[in-house]
């Protein structure tokens, strides 16, 4: 796809395409249908939901989101904005491209072109954009900087920028947990280098909003919330699909290869006692949603 990519506005939908909702052939018994249905993580849910009550709808909005992974929340604001609106999404995952592909076909959905890409380098057209979303995405990619260069370049002036992202005090019970069993087995360096990792995923707000506008952004909201995780305990929390998913490899790569077993038996053990106390074992999850926009 070229940079010059030529952007279409879509005509509102003649009336013969508004009957098309009424010809429902969905296969209970089917596989696809299963495999579609059940689209949305514990995880992506309320950062997600948080995006969508604060996107400013209209018809034929170019849009972009970045890092849509398995299609929430693209598929989700495609079908809201209907036909009239054209949307991209990018995201460099092959994989989650490919189950992204299969529930836009399922849902019949025309209005959405997929990019295998980076932040860092969109192939879209300078303002050929009206809306960038982004799911709890941009605090993930390699170069912040540049990709809020790209951001600013699509996007049409005046424009919508609007994102989530958890804050740099996410799952801090848990980092309490783990800095006291490094501070008890002695592993000082450990300590900065889980510092550094919370950082490197999470910056601090203030220091975020000001890299926004220092590109070009103007903040026009910022919108605090929260959610928990609950574990039974230590145990169950680390076996749980999403913790190995997304966060153990990068737990496990703070402590040396030789002391992980003791260092990861020990922090479960401690979860265990205070589970056993509270009776369960909470992970905080503060984020923000940031509503921005392109400066005129």
């Amino acid at each position: 796809m070229s940079e010059n990519v030529q952007i279409i506005n879509f005509a509102i939908i003649n009336t013969t395409e508004m009957k098309d909702y009424l010809n429902i052939n969905y296969n209970f018994d089917s596989d696809n249908l299963t495999d579609a249905l059940d689209e949305l993580s514990v995880w992506s849910a309320p950062f997600g939901l948080k995006l969508l009550d604060n996107i400013r709808l209209r018809r034929n909005l170019r849009v972009l989101d970045i890092g849509f992974g398995t299609g929430f929340p693209l598929t989700e604001l495609a079908m809201r904005l209907g036909k009239s609106a054209k949307l991209f999404g990018i995201d460099p995952w092959e994989a989650a491209i490919r189950r992204a592909e299969k529930k836009i076909a399922f849902y019949e959905i025309e209005n959405i072109q997929l990019i295998r890409g980076v932040a860092e380098n969109i192939p879209l057209g300078n303002e050929s954009i009206d809306l960038i979303t982004s799911n709890n995405g941009l605090n993930n990619v390699a170069d912040i900087n540049q990709s809020l260069k790209e951001c600013r370049r699509i996007l049409s002036k005046g424009g919508q920028f609007v994102q989530t992202m958890n804050l740099d005090e996410t799952m801090i019970e848990f980092y309490d947990i783990f800095r006291s069993v490094l501070q008890q087995m002695k592993l000082f360096g450990e300590i900065g280098k889980m510092k550094a990792h919370i950082y490197e995923k999470r910056k601090p707000l203030d220091e975020y909003v000001a890299l926004l506008e220092t590109n070009g952004f103007t903040i026009e909201n910022v919108i605090h919330d929260r959610f928990e995780y609950k574990f039974v305990d230590g145990t169950a929390m680390f076996n749980h699909y999403f913790i190995r998913l997304a966060f153990l490899n990068g737990w496990m790569e703070i402590v040396p290869e030789e002391h992980r077993k003791e260092v990861f038996a020990k922090i479960e053990m401690k979860i265990n006692e205070k589970s056993e106390t509270a009776g369960y074992f909470k992970l905080s999850i503060p984020f923000v949603l940031i509503d921005c926009t392109k400066k005129k």
